[in-house]
């Protein structure tokens, strides 16, 4: 059994050190040049909601505030400047029916410190998911869609959590 358990430790030594010499870690918690950030978007942005539960979740060292009576407080100001759910067919059967449709989650962002100056230009994020489409499940398929735009919003966030980690501020 002890020599089981040492070839197994031994087999999975080679990939250990390999994965260490070609400099892979596990993307840990990000670290960010500012301890207080707004948010400036509209109450009813879902994306907006997310990033501020994402951000205050990531770290105890960021206060991530919506109300506009702390906006002088913060460091940072990132503002969404464009939020578009867009749905495109792009596939018809014989008949002409909807075969197929492609969902494009848009946002457009800026962040911006207390003087105005830009950290991050106003930069634009697209998340594209492809879905099959037929009107006998169409229930169903609504909730595929919201699904799956609930999952490009997440994927989003988690660009911008990486593009706020790499701010530096002058």
């Amino acid at each position: 059994m002890a020599g089981l358990r040492r070839r197994a430790w031994l087999a999975a030594l080679p990939s250990t050190l390999a994965l260490a010499a070609c400099g892979f870690r596990l993307r840990g918690v990000p670290q960010f040049a500012f301890q207080t950030m707004y948010i400036e978007a509209p109450v009813a942005s879902p994306l907006a909601r997310e990033l501020q539960r994402t951000l205050a979740g990531s770290s105890t060292a960021l206060q991530v505030w919506r109300e506009p009576a702390q906006l002088p407080q913060a460091q940072v100001v990132f503002e969404l400047l464009q939020e578009q759910n867009e749905r495109t067919v792009v596939g018809l059967n014989a008949s002409g029916q909807v075969r197929e449709l492609q969902l494009r989650l848009r946002i457009k962002f800026r962040l911006r410190d207390q003087k105005g100056e830009e950290l991050l230009e106003p930069t634009e994020l697209l998340q594209t998911r492809d879905i099959s489409y037929s009107e006998t499940i169409a229930l169903a398929k609504e909730a595929e869609e919201a699904l799956l735009y609930r999952n490009m919003q997440t994927d989003l966030v988690q660009q911008l959590l990486r593009r706020l980690a790499a701010v530096r501020l002058p």
